[in-house]
């Protein structure tokens, strides 16, 4: 959560028949429970609607309108994918809920004001079908914005206890500039094909001979350009697999403005130049990737733990009746000076 609460906006675009679809599923119906808490349908509704409506606007268009039936693993959908990652997700923030005390974090009289102004614009700025349809009343809207809210906060009470110092040997990145020459060509359309036996052996000279001529260059990308094959940048270290694992072992081998050996692997010859032995930028970078990987083990660890602890039980017969499939929803946000977005939803 930022300072100012966002709630995604929620379009819906195909109406379901009933609150929670056909199964006539009653808003009180308890979905799960996680300690003492009772996490209800109309809550599991909203929560599920509110990622689903991510999912939709920013994976559609890659996945296809068959997307929720596309199978992730044998007799697993993408659906059932994400539907046991929404409840696993809510039943987190019940846990993290009670365990506020030990990081004494708490909701400040401005969360609770953020969140009641968030959440009467909500509802205000839908109309009632679109509401009910995706379970948004006052206190199921504010729920969940009172639940994602103690989560980003007491996320980052967890994760300031990780260790956030790292030292320039450990984080240091070299870089480098290649050329690669393909054994592939495209076409204008995008469409690859191999080349053939003749040509690859043509075009592994033609990397040799590249090799040569860079050795004495004295601008590798210029000498490139010339050359008619297009310069790329990398940083790297020993760890690398981008561009090419074979490629980040060759060239991490050599000194600075050391040039490799062809680089002949499955899909084309490589040739480089390393530029840096220590590219600054890219170790900052580097940094600051090691501390969010730690931050983000402590978060796990601590909230695994936690939650291994708590008596969860589901309610797969009632959590099954809401159908990630009987409704379609998207995003679309609107600035105000208010708040950095603000949410709507059109039937």
């Amino acid at each position: 959560m930022r300072k100012k609460l966002v709630l995604l906006l929620l379009t819906i675009t195909m109406a379901a028949t009933t609150l929670l679809g056909c199964a006539k599923t009653s808003e009180s119906t308890t979905v799960a429970e996680v300690g003492d808490h009772k996490i209800t349908a109309d809550i599991a509704n909203f929560y599920l609607r509110y990622n689903q409506a991510q999912y939709e606007t920013y994976y559609k268009s890659l996945l296809g309108d068959n997307m929720w039936d596309t199978e992730v693993s044998e007799g697993t959908t993408y659906a059932d994918t994400v539907k046991e990652q929404v409840l696993s997700n809510l039943e987190l923030m019940y846990v993290l809920e009670d365990h506020m005390k030990d990081y004494k974090v708490e909701l400040t009289k401005e969360n609770e004001k953020e969140i009641e102004e968030a959440t009467k614009a909500f509802l205000k700025e839908n109309d009632e079908k679109t509401n009910q349809n995706i379970s948004a009343s006052e206190s199921s809207v504010k729920e969940i914005l009172k639940l994602l809210t103690i989560q980003s906060k007491m996320r980052e009470a967890i994760i300031a206890d990780a260790d956030t110092k790292v030292s320039d040997e450990e984080a240091k990145q070299k870089s480098m500039d290649y050329v690669m020459f393909s054994y592939t060509s495209t076409d204008d359309q995008g469409k690859q094909t191999k080349l053939s036996d003749e040509e690859v052996a043509a075009l592994k000279e033609k990397a040799k001979a590249f090799r040569e001529g860079a050795l004495s260059a004295e601008d590798f990308k210029a000498y490139a350009t010339e050359q008619g094959v297009e310069p790329q940048q990398a940083t790297f270290d020993k760890e690398a697999t981008t561009p090419n694992e074979a490629l980040v072992k060759a060239a991490d081998a050599l000194g600075e403005g050391e040039v490799t050996e062809v680089v002949e692997t499955d899909t084309g010859s490589f040739v480089a130049k390393v530029t840096s032995l220590h590219d600054e930028e890219a170790t900052n970078k580097k940094k600051e990737e090691i501390v969010s990987e730690r931050q983000s083990a402590l978060y796990k660890e601590v909230t695994e733990a936690w939650k291994k602890d708590t008596k969860i039980k589901v309610n797969k017969k009632a959590w099954n009746k809401i159908n990630i499939k009987d409704l379609n929803v998207t995003i679309y946000q609107k600035q105000s000076e208010e708040t950095e977005s603000k949410q709507e939803t059109d039937n």
